[in-house]
């Protein structure tokens, strides 16, 4: 091979390792641009200061338009009337078509009920199924939330980012900086994921905080949580306490823990019950209403208690008439669309 040859052959490689660089360099900055936190968000750092507790409902829409939210909780309501497989196809397209026409009407509840059924599907056996899962659909939902400055889209795209589907990457650092602003702005699945950040970290009192804001919200598991850690700290009556609060925000869990805690059958060596520790007896007739309201959470996680201590007090209290588990449920709404 000549000078001249040579020349070529080493300005042609040059050439191949510059377009390889500007290559490699271009997708250095993509994937720079593509994990970096998004603009607004901050990093979550485990060590740093607790976020100051917030409510989501001061960061939603103050006024929901009657016919679209009447529309939703509508179908909702039909929804968590039954078991899934027990819907006809007809059923789920009638439950499916409202929710979607209140969701295109801009109500926000509707949006994050279609945003589930495209992340879990809708009709579980293939005689009634009318919607496979698309999680396209579910994030580009959250997103839409998150331009609004909803508490629960923020939360929604950072379980994606967290789990990679949908279009949102897998990025720890990502989804953290989406869990610490949905913390921020009051949401209460937000706050219980840093309540275990917290924890894993060993700041228990951190954990402490973040539980109790979402507890102060109504938040069922949050209170299921406080009961079970006032527990293991030997705190008793809180723990009971807890508990019963969390059968008032719907836990089905406390509800579990209660009725099984006020069995007469289960022996002290088969169900180590706080009601020892605190000496109050089992009670049959206690057993039978937190059974009776476990099941029906069972069937519909949607359900309240808020007069449960009119119907169900905790002891020393005397029980009053139980007609059912609608005497302690929540009233359904009347006037103006309310959260």
């Amino acid at each position: 091979m000549d000078a001249k040859s040579k020349r070529f052959g080493m300005l042609g490689v040059a050439i191949l390792i510059a377009i390889a660089g500007a290559y490699f360099y271009i997708d250095h900055l993509r994937y720079k641009a593509m994990h970096a936190i998004p603009i607004g968000l901050f990093r979550f750092d485990v060590t740093g200061p607790v976020p100051v507790c917030a409510r989501w409902k001061e960061h939603m829409p103050k006024v929901r338009d009657p016919e679209p939210y009447q529309l939703y909780i509508d179908a909702r309501n039909r929804w968590r009337s039954k078991i899934e497989w027990q819907f006809t196809k007809e059923e789920l397209t009638q439950i499916l078509a409202d929710v979607r026409a209140a969701s295109d009407k801009g109500d926000w509840g509707a949006r994050a009920l279609l945003a589930y059924f495209y992340r879990h599907g809708l009709g579980p056996l293939p005689k009634n199924r009318v919607l496979d899962p698309d999680a396209d659909k579910t994030v580009a939902i959250a997103r839409m939330a998150v331009k609004a400055g909803q508490p629960w889209g923020y939360y929604d795209v950072g379980v994606a980012h967290q789990y990679g589907y949908g279009g949102a990457y897998y990025d720890l650092d990502i989804a953290w900086a989406y869990y610490l602003k949905a913390a921020e702005l009051g949401s209460p699945y937000a706050q219980m994921a840093l309540a275990e950040a917290y924890s894993d970290a060993g700041r228990k009192d951190a954990e402490e905080q973040m539980l109790r804001c979402a507890y102060q919200q109504g938040h069922g598991p949050a209170a299921t949580d406080l009961g079970r850690t006032a527990r293991a700290r030997r705190r008793f009556l809180d723990s009971l306490r807890f508990h019963h609060d969390a059968v008032k925000f719907g836990s089905k869990d406390s509800a579990v823990h209660l009725y099984l805690a006020f069995d007469s059958d289960a022996g002290a060596s088969k169900w180590p019950s706080l009601l020892d520790e605190l000496g109050i007896d089992r009670d049959p007739e206690r057993y039978r209403r937190y059974l009776e309201i476990a099941e029906a959470l069972d069937l519909n996680p949607d359900l309240r208690f808020s007069r449960l201590d009119s119907f169900l007090p905790l002891p020393p209290a005397e029980l009053p008439e139980w007609r059912g588990i609608k005497d302690a449920m929540d009233p359904e709404p009347s006037g103006p669309p309310a959260y």
